[in-house]
């Protein structure tokens, strides 16, 4: 495309793309081509003016070669836009208090008196009629406050005042609905399935398939765990599906052949095959803003508080308004009372502090499900860690293979991989990233697998029964046994590697030796996270003791426990909690569910498995324990911030009556000063809480 460059400077440049008009589509088209050219650091992109502002750290020629090569139908192509974008909202916004500003202008520039009357009888029927019907119904609420400012005006015969009180609540309704719309819109633009993956029956085959590549039609194979990336209904199996993060429903819904399945919703149990009805995308966006602004859990205590407060508030300020009146006889000083509420704030400001931070948290891939938990994350004292995947790497890598009963080391890891793979575990993917390194091409020769929860896996290949998984599960569990003449052998096992046993035919094959390495930060985020305030830290595993306890005195946690159970890690986050502490807990694994299911808050590890990442209540990125304490912090400022709004509006707003009531302050100016700070302080909580970067010694 033809631009011409209007401005030039070095790290900035302003360009004109050479086209008849440009809708807001073509300039998000725009703006998301040009911010993934290498070096380009902001973008924005202006419709009406079809002019681009690019700012850069990079060399200028990269964004100049962009630029020419740029085409819409070639970008459109690159599928680069987010499904939703704030650019149609903003705009909206605009037009919106834009024309009700200039209705405003004309009516009181060029309108003659008795068409203004005529305007402003009409439009005070909206508000004297939500007045009434919330009397009805036996509520005094805002509504009552603004209809009993708009009806003693017309009573008075004043239709100047009354007109511009109905102006200034119209105002107030545009910021309050962009504002709330806004927080709304950012947050769940922030969230996603982090799915890339899926298996996809081709052929009667199974083949590992990119999402994105999916289309209408095609079937996929959801098996125990397994989140489903895509709508569509089950055409074969059956399965156990938590719904909770589309419908609320906490306990899962049975899915048979015919049945609906929902993107983003987890198997908890069972196998089946899905009819994919809608590609990545496709109407998960609308269900989470619907979930945001529905779901119990978006309300944390401070915002039930603000809620009931402001109600609370509504009768004094009538009362101060019939006081007023009674001591003054004066309708001006009267009516500045009624113009000035502390509900519309408190209602507006509180939310939007929450769900801002809940945004914020996503930039630091931090995704929270509700404002609540956030709440209980700044007062919890008590945080439990699960070992492998949490405190040490995701990606664990196998050191050995050690083969028993005369068996080839190549062939059991092959086997291993060919049953691990279906599963997303740190444990599991080392084993399928191990035969990957060695060339070891693993095709399915085995029946059905079948996962047994924080234990293994069980199938049935060339008609034995085969095995992978913890020593509880084969040898106690399952009865397997160490061939007579290697005992030794198996007792020289190194003690330093987790480790995997493979049976087959109740006989051990082989034992997997898996190198899992503590993460870098994990002894700094521990101590961070006691600097904090958090008093107990513990580690729970199903690891041996011998490796948990080494692990535990190098991370510097407070307590210990290994060779544990998942009921055995929630029983203890119920003794906590009963205790009066208030708990944390951090997981990755499928066995990990029950513990983040208990904790007031479980947080789960990003690249876990995908019933863990559902049941938990906030997830965070692989990468950095430290997060933690970014979680940590965010919390804490929320909270602040939070007290600090409580104190503005009261203060705030009580000195705007004690200025009407002394005559100082006239009602429209009242209501303006009301507004204008309703809004400010909802721009403010809609800041972040934190600098950029935090510090992590």
């Amino acid at each position: 495309m033809r631009c011409t460059i209007l401005h030039d400077i070095p790290g900035r440049l302003r360009v004109h793309l050479c086209c008849r008009s440009m809708t807001l589509h073509q300039a998000d088209v725009a703006e998301f081509y040009l911010r993934r050219v290498p070096g380009v650091q902001e973008v924005k992109v202006f419709d009406r003016t079809q002019d681009a502002v690019v700012l850069y750290n990079g060399q200028r020629g990269d964004v100049i070669a962009a630029l020419a090569a740029f085409s819409f139908p070639a970008a459109e192509a690159m599928d680069l836009v987010p499904e939703h974008t704030p650019r149609a909202l903003n705009r909206e916004f605009e037009d919106k208090l834009t024309a009700t500003v200039i209705r405003r202008c004309i009516s009181k520039l060029f309108l003659p008196a008795p068409v203004t009357t005529a305007l402003t009888l009409v439009r005070s029927v909206k508000y004297i009629k939500a007045a009434l019907q919330a009397l009805w119904h036996g509520k005094l609420s805002v509504a009552v406050l603004d209809g009993a400012a708009v009806t003693v005006s017309l009573v008075r015969g004043d239709f100047s005042t009354a007109g511009s009180v109905m102006f200034m609540l119209r105002l107030g309704e545009l910021l309050e609905d962009w504002t709330h719309k806004k927080s709304v819109a950012d947050l769940a633009g922030a969230m996603s399935l982090h799915v890339d993956k899926v298996w996809m029956q081709v052929d009667g085959a199974e083949v590992l398939t990119d999402v994105n590549a999916v289309q209408p039609g095609d079937r996929i194979v959801i098996r125990t765990g397994g989140m489903i990336p895509l709508d569509g209904r089950v055409v074969d199996g059956e399965a156990m599906v938590n719904q909770s993060s589309m419908t609320g429903e906490s306990l899962p819904v049975v899915k048979r052949p015919g049945s609906p399945v929902y993107a983003g919703t987890v198997a908890e149990e069972g196998e089946c095959v899905i009819c994919v009805e809608k590609t990545a995308g496709g109407g998960r966006y609308d269900r989470i803003v619907k979930m945001i602004e529905e779901s119990e859990k978006l309300k944390s205590t401070a915002e039930d508080k603000a809620a009931r407060l402001a109600d609370r508030l509504v009768p004094y300020t009538l009362g101060g308004t019939v006081l007023t009146y009674l001591l003054t006889r004066n309708i001006t000083k009267t009516l500045a009372v009624l113009m000035v509420d502390f509900s519309c704030a408190l209602k507006l400001a509180i939310p939007i502090s929450v769900l801002s931070a809940m945004r914020e948290s996503s930039g630091h891939h931090i995704s929270i499900k509700g404002g609540r938990f956030m709440e209980a994350v700044a007062t919890a004292d008590t945080i439990v860690f699960d070992k492998t995947g949490t405190l040490t790497y995701a990606t664990p890598t196998v050191a050995q293979v050690v083969p028993f009963g005369g068996r080839d080391e190549a062939e059991m890891l092959r086997l291993a991989a060919c049953l691990e793979e279906h599963y997303p575990h740190s444990m599991a993917n080392a084993v399928v990233e191990a035969a990957r390194v060695r060339g070891l091409s693993h095709e399915e020769y085995h029946s059905q697998v079948q996962y047994v929860v924080a234990h293994g896996i069980s199938s049935m290949v060339e008609g034995k029964k085969v095995l992978i998984g913890s020593a509880h599960f084969v040898f106690e569990d399952e009865g397997c046994r160490i061939p007579e003449d290697e005992q030794d052998k198996f007792a020289a096992l190194p003690p330093e590697f987790s480790h995997l046993y493979l049976c087959i035919a109740g006989e051990l094959a082989a034992v997997i030796c898996i190198h899992d390495p503590l993460r870098r930060e994990a002894r700094a985020a521990v101590a961070a996270l006691h600097r904090c305030g958090f008093t107990n830290v513990v580690m729970m595993t199903g690891d041996n003791r011998r490796t948990a306890e080494s692990v535990a005195a190098e991370v510097g946690v407070d307590a210990v426990y290994a060779e544990v159970l998942p009921e055995d890690k929630a029983a203890f986050i119920r003794k906590e909690k009963a205790a009066g502490h208030t708990v944390i807990m951090v997981g990755d694994g499928v066995n990990d569910s029950p513990a983040l299911s208990e904790a007031d808050v479980g947080i789960a590890i990003s690249t876990g498995a995908a019933i863990a990442r559902e049941i938990a209540d906030v997830t965070i990125a692989s990468e950095d324990l430290f997060e933690l304490v970014t979680l940590r912090q965010l919390s804490e400022a929320l909270m602040r911030r939070i007290h600090r709004n409580y104190r503005f509006i009261v203060g705030f707003n009580f000195s705007l009556i004690v200025l009407g009531v002394a005559g100082i302050l006239p009602p429209t100016t009242s209501a303006l000063l009301h507004n204008m700070s309703t809004l400010g302080i909802s721009l403010k909580s809609m800041t972040d809480l934190l600098p950029d970067k935090q510090d992590k010694e």
